[in-house]
C-alpha cells in the first residue's frame, strides 16, 4: 500500500465498499455526536467522510487536533445510510471508518477560515495567499485557468502554430505603459527592461521565417490596478502570423475563443464570424470601444436635430464644432424624479456640465423645459431617430465628439444597470476595427493612437497625402460583454513606411534606428507583411468564472498597490547589493527607508 494515499479525496465510491483503502488531507471540518467523530478530510480532489468511533485509540488525539492539519489515515470504506447520504458531494454514499491514524502536520489557529467562502478582508487574504487558496472557490478558479490554458495550447497546435518562448530581460520600449528596470551589475549604469508584451520579439519570428508562432507570455507593466488589470505582471496568449490579413487573424482566434467559451462557460456564445463593429460606429452606438452588447440600448446622433433650435447651450456647441448625442431610455416616463436627479448627478461626477432629457409621456406629450425649443416636426423626428416610444425618455451628453460619446458611453452603460437591461446569459463577442492611426495628446501635438507598429490603411500614399486625422489603421480589439480582451494589428513592415510614421510624431531617423534598433534592422532584410494579436488569459478566465475582480483567478496576486504582502515585495536590499548594482538611493528616500528601519526595530524591541 501506497505511504500517504491508495485513493484521492474525490475517488471513493460504493463500488470501494468493504475495501481497505489510505487517504492524506487536511481536516476540513469535524462534527462531534459523541459516540462518533466525523470529519471532512479534504484535497485538491474532494472531500471524503471519515468516522472516528469513540473507543478508538486516538480519538481524544484526533477531537484536539485542529482544523487544517494533515492527516493520514487508513481504514475501510462503508456504505452511509440512506439518510445521511449527501448528494452533494461525489463520495456522499460512503464514508471510511478509520482504523489507523497519522498526523502529518498540526496546524496552528489559521487567520482566516478555510472551510468557508465567507467574506474576509482582501489583505488578510493576500498575505495568507496559501490558506485562502485552499479554499472551493479559488481552487476551482485556478484549476480552471489550468485547463483553459491547456486548451488553448490544444487548439493553437492543432492550427500549426508553434511554442516558442521570448526573453523576459529585454530593452524598454514605448509600449504605452512604465516599464519594470533591472540595472545589470555587469554593465554599471545600464538596465534591462522587462517586456510589456513580446511584441518585437514576435515580429522578429516572423522575420525569421516562422510562419505561425504562440506563447502564453508573461507581461509586466508598471501601472496602477483596476478591477480587470493586475498591477505587475500579467498573461496573454500572444500570436503571431505570416502573410496574413486582418480576416485571417480573425479566422485563426475565433475558434480558439469559441471554443473555450463554450467548454468552460455556462452560458451561449457568439457564433463566428464575430460582429465587426467600425470604431467610429462603435463610437457613436455605444459611446465606447468596448461596447457591452448585451445592453439593448443604441446611441445616436442628434447634433443635425439640434442645430438652429434655439436652445442656445446646444447652439453654441454645435457652432463650436461640437455634437450632440442621443440616449434612449426605454419605459421610464414614470421613474420617479430621483431616477433623474441621480442619472444627472453621475454624469456630472464622470466630468459632464449636466444632462438635458426630454421625457414622451404615455400618451405622447413631450415634457421637458427643453422640449419647447423643437417643433412638432423635429420631435418626430427625435423619436424616429432613436426608435423612441410613448413612455420613454431620451437624455442628451453635448461637447465635443470626444467628451459627447464618453459621456453617452457611460450613461448608456449605467442606464443598462438601473433599468436591469443588460441579461448576464449570454456571452456576446464582437471586434472593434479601423481605429485612427493618429491622435491630438492632450497638448495637441500628433500622437500614435493605438499601437506604433501597426500599418497604416493606404500605407506610404496615405501618409503623404491624406489628412493624418482621417488616416484609419490595421488595428482591432476583440471584446466580449464590454470587456476588451485584446488588441491586435496588421504590422507595419516596411522600413520607409515606419521612419515616415514615426518621423510625424517627432522622431528623427536615428531615434527610431536606436529605440528600434533591432526590428528595423531587420525589416531591411526582407519582413513578410504578418499580424498578430494577444488575448488577456487572466481577463478570459475572470470572464468564465464570473469573477469581478481579477485576483481571484491569479495563483499569488499583488495588492492594489502593486504589493506582495505575502512575500513582502517590494522590499529593501542591502547596501551591499546596491553598491554591486553601481545604484545609489536618493536623499530623501534614504532617510524615509531610515525612519522606516528604526520603527521596525523599536517595534521589534
Amino acid at each position: 500500500m501506497h505511504e500517504y494515499r491508495t485513493h484521492n479525496g474525490g475517488q471513493l465510491r460504493l463500488e470501494q465498499k468493504g475495501e481497505q483503502v489510505k487517504l492524506s488531507g487536511w481536516i476540513h471540518r469535524k462534527r462531534d455526536h459523541g459516540e462518533l467523530l466525523f470529519i471532512d478530510l479534504r484535497d485538491h480532489y474532494g472531500i471524503t467522510q471519515l468516522v472516528f468511533e469513540s473507543n478508538h485509540k486516538d480519538f481524544e488525539t484526533i477531537t484536539h487536533t485542529p482544523n487544517e492539519s494533515v492527516i493520514t489515515i487508513t481504514g475501510q470504506v462503508i456504505a452511509r445510510t440512506d439518510d445521511t447520504v449527501n448528494k452533494e458531494l461525489a463520495t456522499g454514499e460512503i464514508e471510511v471508518k478509520v482504523d489507523q491514524l497519522i498526523i502529518e502536520s498540526r496546524a496552528e489557529q489559521v487567520p482566516l477560515q478555510v472551510n468557508s467562502d465567507g467574506a474576509t478582508a482582501e489583505e488578510l487574504r493576500l498575505k495568507y495567499r496559501y490558506l485562502d487558496l485552499r479554499r472551493e472557490r479559488l481552487q476551482k478558479n485556478i484549476k480552471l485557468r489550468s485547463n483553459v490554458i491547456s486548451k488553448i495550447r490544444e487548439l493553437m497546435t492543432a492550427q500549426d502554430f508553434m511554442e516558442i518562448q521570448t526573453p523576459i530581460l529585454t530593452a524598454s520600449s514605448p509600449e504605452g505603459a512604465r516599464d519594470f528596470l533591472v540595472p545589470s551589475r555587469m554593465h554599471p549604469g545600464k538596465f534591462y527592461a522587462l517586456p510589456q508584451a513580446p511584441q518585437q520579439f514576435k515580429q522578429l519570428l516572423m522575420v525569421s521565417g516562422f510562419d505561425k508562432y504562440f506563447q502564453i507570455a508573461p507581461c509586466f507593466r508598471d501601472e496602477d490596478a483596476r478591477a480587470d488589470r493586475s498591477p505587475g505582471e500579467f498573461y496573454q496568449l500572444d500570436m503571431e502570423m505570416a502573410f496574413a490579413t486582418q480576416e485571417d487573424v480573425f479566422a485563426a482566434i475565433e475558434p480558439v475563443m469559441h471554443t473555450i467559451f463554450t467548454q468552460f462557460g455556462d452560458k451561449p456564445v457568439t457564433d463566428a464570424p464575430f460582429p465587426r463593429i467600425k470604431y467610429a460606429d462603435a463610437m457613436l452606438k455605444y459611446g465606447s470601444d468596448k461596447p457591452d452588447l448585451r445592453n439593448p440600448i443604441e446611441i445616436f446622433d442628434a447634433t443635425n436635430i439640434w442645430d438652429g433650435s434655439g436652445f442656445g447651450i446646444f447652439n453654441n456647441i454645435i457652432k463650436g464644432g461640437g455634437t450632440i448625442r442621443a440616449i434612449p431610455a426605454p419605459n421610464t416616463a414614470e421613474q420617479p424624479r430621483s431616477f433623474f436627479d441621480k442619472l444627472i448627478e453621475y454624469a456630472q461626477s464622470e466630468g459632464a456640465k449636466g444632462l438635458a432629457y426630454i421625457t414622451f409621456l404615455p400618451d405622447g406629450t413631450p415634457k421637458s423645459p427643453i422640449a419647447k425649443f423643437l417643433s412638432e416636426d423635429k420631435l418626430t423626428e427625435l423619436k424616429a431617430a432613436g426608435g423612441l416610444q410613448n413612455g420613454d425618455t431620451v437624455f442628451f451628453s453635448s461637447g465635443n465628439t470626444s467628451e459627447a460619446a464618453k459621456i453617452a458611453g457611460l450613461v448608456r452603460t449605467q442606464l443598462g444597470k438601473q433599468l436591469n437591461l443588460i441579461e448576464d446569459t449570454e456571452y456576446k463577442f464582437c471586434w472593434i476595427t479601423d481605429f485612427p492611426y493618429f491622435e491630438l495628446d492632450d497638448n495637441g501635438k500628433l500622437d500614435f493612437s493605438h499601437n506604433p507598429f501597426s500599418m497604416p490603411q493606404g500605407g506610404m500614399d496615405a501618409l503623404e497625402n491624406q489628412d493624418l486625422l482621417e488616416i484609419l489603421a490595421y488595428q482591432y480589439d476583440i471584446v466580449c460583454n464590454g470587456i476588451e480582451l485584446s488588441s491586435g494589428a496588421v504590422r507595419n513592415h516596411k522600413p520607409e513606411i515606419m521612419y515616415k510614421a514615426f518621423g510625424m510624431v517627432g522622431y528623427t531617423q536615428n531615434q527610431v534606428d536606436e529605440e528600434f534598433g533591432g526590428m528595423i534592422s531587420a525589416f531591411k532584410y526582407g519582413a513578410p507583411p504578418h499580424g498578430g494579436i494577444a488575448p488577456g488569459i487572466d481577463r478570459m478566465v475572470m470572464l468564465l468564472a464570473e469573477e469581478e475582480n481579477i485576483r481571484e483567478v491569479i495563483a499569488f496576486p499583488l495588492n492594489q498597490k502593486a504589493e506582495d504582502l505575502m512575500m513582502n515585495a517590494p522590499c529593501i536590499v542591502p547596501q551591499k547589493n546596491l553598491r554591486e548594482l553601481n545604484i545609489r538611493l536618493s536623499p530623501s528616500v534614504e532617510k524615509e527607508l531610515q525612519g522606516k528601519n528604526k520603527g521596525d526595530a523599536e517595534q521589534a524591541a
